[in-house]
Order: C-alpha cells, then sequence, then structure tokens
C-alpha cells in the first residue's frame, strides 16, 4: 500500500454521549454518511464513529488483510480502475529502475527489479477478469525504506489464474526449423490468450514475437544466418541444438531491452502507430571476410578458409564451396574496378562493372541455397588499365642502359606470364573448374604484384630486382569460348606453290578456293569461297567461315568420321572466260573427335595425281566433340625475389 495516499488520522473532539456501534466484521464503504439526526456543524467532524477511524487505519492483521482484499463485487467500478492504474503505474516503475540499475552495471539489482515487475503481470490480469486480489504483499516502489527489491513471498491470487500456472516444457526439438516452430506456435497461444483477456498491448507485443519468429524460420529455410540471440525465449523452452546458447546475463540484457521499448512506447500512443514504430527489426549480420584461397602445386585449393566462412558453408559440398568463393571474388574484382573508373571520372565504365557486379547476385543467391550454378557464363575478370601505375620520374634518376633493357624484358614477360594466366582462366571457367579457374587467377594477382614491384623500383632509379627462373608444369585445356556450341569454323590459311592451269603463267595466277560442307544434307550442303588474290601463286586468305552444326546428329558425325572437308581451288577466268580448275584438296576431320582445333597442310591433286601445290586449313570447335582437349606443358617461369 502506497503510505503517501493514506489520509491523516482523524482528530476527535469531546466524546459524545451518543452510545457508539461497534466495528462490523466486514469494511465499511470507504466514503461514510452522516445521521441525518445530527445536523451541527461542528459536531459533523467529531462525531464519526469509531468503525470509519478504524477501516481507514486498521488495527488487527485480519482487519488489514480483509480491507486489502480489492475489488469485490460490491465495489463501483472507479475503484477497480484506480486500483488497476496503481499496479500498472508500480510495474512501470519497477521497469525503469531495472533499467537504471542496468546502466549502472548491477546487474543482479535490476534482474530482481524486472522479475518483480514480471510478477505483477498476474495481478493485473487477474483484477481486470474480476477476480479477487490479495493487495496486502504489493511490493513498495522501488528503493521505498531502503530496501533494494521484493525478497519476501511471491504476490498471490485468491482465485486460480489462467496465466499464473508455469507451461509445460515441449518436447526436444530434434532440429533447428522445428525448435523455431515450438516458439512461434507458443507466442501466438499467448497473443490468442491476452486477446481473450482484452490485454491489448500484451497481444501485440506476442504478435510482434511470433512474427519475429516467423521471419527466422523464412530466413533458414532459405539457408541465410540468423541471429538467435535477438529471438526471446519462452520460459521452459529447451535450447535449440546446434545453437551455443546465449549466457544468461545476456539474455537478460535483451529482454531488459525488450521492457524498455514497451514501456516508453505503451503511453499515447494508437494501435497503428504502435504497430509500425515497434516493427521487429533484424540486425543485419556482418558479411564474412572472403578468406584467402590456397591453391596447392597440384592445383587443388587447401582447406584454410577462415572460421567464419567454413561454418556458413557446413552443409555445402566442397565444389559448391569453391564456387561461392570464385562468385564473391569475381563480384568484388568488378566493384573495385567501378570505384577506380569512377575516380578516374570515365562515369560510364563505371557504370558497366557496375551492372556486372550486381548482375553475379542471383548467382551468388543460387550457390548460398545450395543451387546448382553454370560457371561458364561467368564473366571474366575485369581488363587492368595501363594507367593503373604512376610512374615517377625524377631529374637525378639515371640508368644504364643496360639496366633499361633487362627492366623491358622482365616486363614484358610478365606482362606474357599474366595474360596467359587469364586466359587459362577464362577456358576453364567456361568449363566449369573451379580448381584451375581459381589457381590461374592467382597466378595472374601475381605476375600482376611483381609487376608492380619490377615498375615501381624502375621509377625510383633502383637497380632491376633479383629474380630467377623455375620450370613449372601446367594441365591446360584448349577451348574457345567465344564459339558457341553449334558453331563450326574453317579458317583458309594461304596457298603454297599452287599449280597453274595450262597457258597461265605461275605469277598470272588469280586463284581462289571455294568449298561445299554436306551438312545437314548433301542436297543441303553449306557453300562458301574466298576472295580472288591475284598475280600470285601463293596466295595467302586467311579467311574465316563459320558453319551451322548438331555436335550430336548422326549424319554430323558421319561427315566427321568419314567424308571429311573437300577443297576445289580455281584460277579466275577474264572477261567471257570461264574459271579454270586448278586442283582438290581434302581436309580429314576425325581428328574433332578428341581435339577442338586441327590444322592441316594437304597436298593439291589433280585427280589421282600430285601437284606439288599445298593449302593451309584450320577447323575449330568450341571443344571436343569427346572429352576435352587436356594438354600437359612446361614451361620457364619468370619470379621476382621478394626482398
Amino acid at each position: 500500500v502506497i503510505e503517501s495516499e493514506i489520509p491523516p488520522p482523524v482528530s476527535v473532539g469531546a466524546p459524545s454521549s451518543t452510545p457508539q456501534p461497534l466495528a462490523p466484521v466486514r469494511p465499511a464503504p470507504p466514503v461514510p454518511t452522516v445521521s441525518d439526526s445530527t445536523p451541527l456543524e461542528g459536531s459533523e467532524v467529531t462525531t464519526l464513529s469509531p468503525a470509519v477511524s478504524n477501516a481507514i487505519t486498521p488495527t488487527s492483521e485480519e482487519e488489514q488483510s480483509s480491507s486489502a482484499t480489492l475489488p469485490s463485487p460490491e465495489e463501483p467500478s472507479d475503484e477497480k480502475e484506480a486500483t488497476r492504474a496503481m499496479l500498472l503505474e508500480r510495474q512501470k516503475e519497477y521497469k525503469l529502475a531495472a533499467l537504471k540499475a542496468k546502466k549502472q552495471g548491477e546487474m543482479e539489482q535490476a534482474r530482481l527489479y524486472f522479475l518483480t515487475s514480471k510478477k505483477l503481470d498476474a495481478v493485473i490480469n487477474a483484477l481486470e477478469k474480476g477476480q479477487a486480489v490479495d493487495l496486502s504483499e504489493v511490493p513498495p516502489p522501488p528503493g521505498a525504506g531502503g530496501s533494494s527489491a521484493p525478497s519476501g513471498p511471491s504476490l498471490q491470487v485468491t482465485q486460480p489464474v489462467a496465466e499464473a500456472p508455469a507451461p509445460a516444457a515441449p518436447s526436444a526439438p530434434k532440429d533447428v526449423l522445428e525448435a523455431l516452430e515450438q516458439r512461434r506456435v507458443k507466442y501466438m497461444e499467448a497473443s490468442n490468450q491476452a486477446k481473450a483477456s482484452g490485454d491489448d498491448r500484451k497481444a501485440r507485443m506476442h504478435d510482434r514475437i511470433a512474427k519475429q519468429y516467423q521471419s527466422a524460420i523464412r530466413a533458414h529455410k532459405a539457408g541465410k544466418a540468423v541471429n538467435f540471440d535477438e529471438l526471446p525465449v519462452p520460459p521452459g523452452f529447451p535450447p535449440i541444438p546446434g545453437v551455443k546458447a546465449s549466457g544468461p546475463e545476456q539474455g537478460f540484457i535483451a529482454a531488459l531491452e525488450a521492457a524498455n521499448k514497451l514501456a516508453s512506447s505503451e503511453v499515447g500512443q494508437e494501435d497503428d502507430d504502435e504497430d509500425k514504430e515497434e516493427e521487429p527489426k533484424f540486425a543485419v549480420p556482418e558479411k564474412p571476410k572472403k578468406p584467402a584461397l590456397d591453391v596447392s602445386a597440384e592445383g587443388k585449393p587447401s582447406s584454410s578458409a577462415s572460421p567464419d566462412r567454413t561454418a556458413e558453408q557446413e552443409g555445402f559440398s566442397p565444389t559448391a564451396a569453391q564456387q561461392l568463393e570464385l562468385l564473391e571474388s569475381r563480384k568484388k574484382q568488378y566493384m573495385k574496378a567501378a570505384l577506380q573508373a569512377k575516380q578516374k571520372k570515365e562515369m560510364e565504365q563505371a557504370k558497366v562493372f557496375l551492372r556486372t557486379a550486381k548482375g553475379l547476385d542471383p548467382m551468388i543467391e543460387a550457390a548460398r541455397n545450395g543451387k546448382p550454378v553454370d560457371i561458364g557464363t561467368l564473366p571474366s575478370p575485369p581488363g587492368d588499365e595501363e594507367d593503373d601505375f604512376i610512374l615517377v620520374h625524377h631529374c637525378d634518376v639515371q640508368l644504364s642502359e643496360k639496366a633499361e633493357q633487362v627492366y623491358t624484358q622482365l616486363a614484358n614477360i610478365l606482362t606474357k606470364q599474366r595474360e596467359k594466366c587469364l586466359t587459362h582462366s577464362e577456358q576453364f571457367t567456361h568449363l566449369g573448374n573451379v580448381a584451375e579457374t581459381t589457381k590461374f587467377e592467382k597466378m595472374a594477382e601475381s605476375c600482376k604484384k611483381s609487376l608492380e614491384v619490377l615498375m615501381l623500383a624502375q621509377s625510383r632509379g633502383l637497380l632491376p630486382p633479383k629474380h630467377h627462373f623455375e620450370e613449372r608444369s601446367f594441365h591446360t585445356v584448349r577451348i574457345f569460348p567465344e564459339l558457341s556450341s553449334t558453331d563450326l569454323v574453317i579458317i583458309i590459311v594461304k596457298g603454297m606453290n599452287l599449280p597453274a592451269p595450262s597457258g597461265i603463267q605461275p605469277n598470272d595466277l588469280d586463284a581462289y578456293i571455294k568449298f561445299e560442307f554436306p551438312y545437314p544434307s548433301a542436297e543441303q550442303s553449306q557453300k562458301h569461297k574466298t576472295s580472288v588474290i591475284k598475280n600470285t601463286n601463293s596466295p595467302e586468305y586467311n579467311q574465316n567461315f563459320t558453319l551451322s552444326i548438331n555436335r550430336n546428329h548422326r549424319g554430323f558425325r558421319r561427315v566427321v568420321a568419314s567424308k571429311g572437308l573437300k577443297l576445289e581451288l580455281l584460277h579466275k577466268g577474264g572477261f567471257l572466260r570461264s574459271d579454270k580448275p586448278i586442283g582438290t584438296a581434302l581436309v580429314k576431320l576425325d581428328k574433332l573427335e578428341s581435339q577442338s582445333e586441327i590444322r592441316e597442310i594437304v597436298e593439291v591433286m589433280d585427280g589421282r595425281k600430285h601437284t606439288g601445290g599445298r593449302v593451309e586449313v584450320k577447323v575449330r570447335l568450341r571443344e571436343p566433340l569427346c572429352g576435352q582437349d587436356m594438354q600437359k606443358s612446361t614451361e620457364r617461369w619468370l619470379v621476382i625475389d621478394s626482398s
């Protein structure tokens, strides 16, 4: 009972001669009426009965208990509202006191205050349902009388309350999804109970927590990280499987923060405004840093990923983890290139790089969800501009001609090595080989850093850095990514010492080559011819012709295996003169089964007679018809020693 609200004792004058009535067992109404038979002005105050005085200041524990049992069915509703307002105010005082103690570092004191405020919920709910409540043990205001927090018996309700008994602990969940669903259902039930009892504030609070769990369930199903520390835990529920339980102090601090939001926002706000302002906001977890992917000599990435990345990819296969690593690395490269282009005021180029980086987001999301990703469609790394390097030449810098020559040679070798690595990386990218792609990208990055060191040393006038050559073996694959799977490219390179028809001098030969590719059928063959090269018997054409094919078609396989490509060489006739034949040549195509490009120098025949002339021809596919065109090469590799 709030002592400051108790009225002072009534002053009593001279004893009245009227006999005093005995105090009733049940307390009288709080506002006693004076009998009409005593209308005197002075005696109206002095002749109050002792029962009224005893009702204001009870003299025994029984009368205290009976007077503190509020509200009874006969009491007016305004007293019930006043009691409810007093209890709500007392609960708010304890919540604020708990927050104050928490800010001062007194965690145990804050815990006692918070538990006391939670105990008042049952009393308030019982009072709203019309049940009789024992207010004799309502705790005093926090800090009153030198007491820190009530440590006596808990508040009691004279009639059983629906929310008072502790809920039965649910069965232990088998996985994270089942645990989240159990907690969501629990908060939905609590919300329905609060709505049935008319407590809209509590119903809204439980609804928000249920929505928070619903969002966590959706995020967990999508494979995203869930911050379990932000999810309130219902009392008596077991911990989530596989999740390290937070300490009691951390969970308590989170509960205090929630209580602070509720206490500060429950006064003077509309229902819709509360729903908008108190919408649960999930903290976005920091994106784990990309770990370095070490590459062994065999080209296989080692498992030296950071703990965060390892934890994120626990459910991934090694291939999926490598794909995700490659996608995030490629996006980072394009974002960096966009930033560099923006710093150079090249806004259009920056926009292109930024769009490319954003275009990788769907592939990254699919890789995180465990879906297959076509690495063959991954864009190549952005090209580095030459003006990435700023050379500062000083007037006192002087290098000998020999040093300049060494710098030039080293720079040329490193540039070629880097271009070769990028080419191999692009080829393995189109094949979907993530390990080899990452290996050659790292080698290209190493060459770029060595080139930077070289150019920096040259700009400072230093002697060429120490370097050495190593023999490195590479497993490379030959592929032409610019071609589609339905393309067959015929390249007529040149003719050599072609025979001239009778009556034509070799220096007057105007030769051209035509051919027919019998696919899809002999009647629908694809026909092409080169341009005419005049006045030479060794013409150079270097012309490409693209044919449409179906790699798996039986007719195409038959042409490749047995028929080949037949070339006809002709001399261009003049005015009113027809073209004269020079000879024919046959290019076999059976090597396309295992090679993506074949280069043939075939002899020109006149029927079955050898003419001595030759024709150089190349034939290309995107990749071999069967398997991959793998090649092993050993090269001398330049390495700049680190000082």
